[in-house]
């Protein structure tokens, strides 16, 4: 059994030490303090080094550092002065050698029943908490009240390939789960504890192919005739649009986040028919701005 044992706890780069020991086989069985000692004896007998900053095995301890090609994500644990080599040391580990006193197996043992004890606590009071049940809000309260303010979603969330949304606000996506939970809620009102008569907690791709499937049902020629002769185009006039902009390299990322910026500015209520009023005159301004630079030019 190989070990590597580093010195590296100081600014002092000269100071740092690196030893490697190939253990006997009486110490695989013995405590890992003995380990720690040979370090120091070494580190203090060294001429250059041990003079100018003696160490002192009572005022250290020894870490096992994570493998670099691990997959688990390790955080170095101080290793208890009285634990079996063999047991807490893998062959070829790397060992760092730190300030402050070395633990025993029985303080180690103490801290994670502490750990164990604050979790079941934990758990205890959340089980006496109720989780608000309107979508978008995760408050806790106790059960039966007082029952605290909440901003939440009218509609279940969508989650479509990568995109997240509230169905209930289709214009305002997120593709960070992050995101997505800092969407605030379009209603307000007072948590529940009741069950949100609904038959789907979140929505999927096939949710919105059939939802699309029942908007596009035929409509009468003469309801369409109508819309032709009121200058539509026999359809929504901002989805139209955000599919022609997309065809000349327009983002409908982009072009959903301006639409948004448009409501917003005008208000709650805002209507379509006013979104595609207001779109209107900064297209025209643009186009305006565009042909007078044009002109400029030539």
């Amino acid at each position: 059994m190989k070990v590597i044992i580093q010195y590296q706890d100081n600014l002092d780069v000269s100071l740092h030490k690196t030893l490697k020991i190939t253990l006997p086989k009486s110490w695989k069985n013995g405590p890992t303090s003995k380990l720690l000692k040979q370090f120091v004896e070494s580190y203090n007998g060294n001429e250059a080094i041990g003079p100018r900053n003696p160490l002192k095995e009572e005022d250290l301890h020894l870490e096992v550092v994570p493998d670099e090609n691990s997959m688990t994500d390790a955080s170095p644990v101080a290793l208890a002065s009285d634990a079996t080599t063999i047991d807490v040391i893998p062959d070829r580990a790397t060992l760092a050698v730190k300030h402050g006193k070395a633990p025993t197996i029985a303080e180690l043992n103490k801290v994670e029943e502490e750990k164990k004890s604050k979790m079941r606590e934990e758990k205890a009071a959340e089980k006496a908490l109720s989780r608000c049940t309107h979508f978008g809000c995760q408050k806790r309260f106790p059960k039966g009240g007082p029952y605290p303010p909440c901003a939440y979603h009218k509609l279940p969330p969508v989650f479509h390939e990568t995109a997240k949304f509230w169905s209930c606000c289709p214009n305002k996506k997120a593709y960070d789960w992050d995101d997505f939970q800092s969407i605030p809620g379009c209603l307000t009102g007072t948590c529940t504890d009741e069950k949100v008569d609904t038959t789907k907690q979140f929505l999927g791709g096939s949710d919105l192919r059939e939802a699309a499937g029942e908007k596009s049902k035929l409509r009468s020629i003469d309801d369409f005739n109508k819309e032709m002769e009121g200058g539509g185009s026999g359809g929504n006039v901002l989805d139209d649009l955000g599919g022609v902009l997309g065809k000349i390299g327009v983002e409908k990322e982009l072009f959903e986040q301006v639409i948004q910026g448009i409501k917003t500015s005008l208000g709650e209520g805002a209507t379509d028919a006013m979104v595609e009023k207001e779109l209107g005159k900064k297209l025209k301004s643009t186009f305006k701005s565009f042909a007078v630079e044009q002109l400029r030019i030539s």
